[in-house]
């Protein structure tokens, strides 16, 4: 797989290969994986294997088990962090099937605690994490366009443009794009 002319891996050969080199640091099996995370072990299999691309969901308990964010684990496998990252570089991830594509408009950085992500839902898209990557973690959802309920905490939020959701997750939590248009936010992450 190459994203350009220039051969460099696209990125998700990058996450398969960085997914097994996280496992292997621990010393799992894919059987122990997939117990400690919910996810089979032929879907992990897949994914270390770069068959198929993990979902928003899949990725979700991964990170949960690794300890780290989805955007965390996303820029490790992006070359090292520019201090100004120009809106063509910035990383975007999809789960198609989901009706979800996520931008990493400022990709999280080891000294950082804090990261800003642009999520695109299509209408109707329904995700749902049953857990957070990372206990306690501060988000900050504020909507830009369309219509969006959010549940945390088993507390329904409805957003409509302009509104700003701030909690803490420890939970489930759930995004739903429930009008006629898609919708689109800017998330505020921040590591406890």
């Amino acid at each position: 797989m190459r994203d350009d002319e220039h051969g460099t891996d696209t990125v998700d050969a990058r996450l398969a290969a960085r997914l097994a080199e996280l496992r292997a640091e621990r010393g799992w099996s894919l059987g122990e994986l997939a117990e400690r995370s919910g996810v089979s072990r032929s879907a992990l299999s897949r994914a270390e294997r770069a068959e198929t691309s993990p979902t928003a969901a899949v990725l979700n308990r991964l990170c949960a088990v690794y300890g780290r964010t989805m955007s965390r684990l996303l820029s490790e496998v992006e070359a090292e962090p520019a201090l100004l990252v120009r809106a063509a570089e910035q990383p975007v991830w999809e789960d198609r099937p989901a009706g979800f594509v996520r931008r990493s408009v400022s990709p999280p950085h080891a000294g950082l605690r804090g990261e800003l992500v642009e999520g695109r839902l299509a209408a109707g898209a329904d995700i749902a994490y049953d857990r957070p990557p990372v206990p306690g973690l501060e988000q900050h959802v504020w909507l830009l366009e369309g219509a969006l309920e959010i549940t945390a905490q088993d507390v329904e939020h409805r957003l409509a443009a302009g509104d700003c959701l701030r909690m803490r997750v420890w939970g489930p939590t759930r995004f739903r794009c429930a009008g006629p248009e898609g919708a689109r936010y800017a998330l505020a992450v921040v590591l406890p």
